[in-house]
């Protein structure tokens, strides 16, 4: 399978588990021991505090992935960088941002290193 293929499979899975509740165990699984998110708000997560609150998180309801770009920087590491929209029931507007997760591929398949995102206007 080719990169950016293997990426985006695991990206729309992180989205689908956050859509579906269960993204406290997909992430606790994918995130590397030291990895952090960097939401738009400001905050930067660890892994066990983005697990927490994911837990507590309610779910989207849908979302969309354009304008993917893959950066490889080297044979084990990869940057997927992308806008992604998000809608949750109840809220007019959905979140629209610039977004990218940086992956390593251990002897285990890809590991979430670090995600971040920045809210579009």
């Amino acid at each position: 399978m080719a990169l950016r293929d293997e990426l985006l499979e695991l990206e729309h899975a992180g989205w689908k588990s956050l859509c579906d509740g269960t993204g406290d165990t997909f992430y606790g699984d994918l995130m590397t021991d030291d990895a952090v998110m960097v939401l738009a708000n400001g905050m930067v997560m660890d892994r066990q505090t983005v697990v927490s609150a994911l837990g507590q998180s309610p779910p989207w309801a849908r979302y969309d992935i354009d304008d993917v770009r893959v950066i490889e920087i080297d044979d084990a590491t990869a940057a997927l960088v992308y806008t992604g929209t998000g809608w949750r029931d109840g809220l007019d507007e959905p979140f629209v941002g610039a977004m990218s997760s940086v992956y390593h591929r251990t002897a285990d398949g890809w590991a979430l290193a670090l995600y971040q995102q920045s809210q579009k206007s």
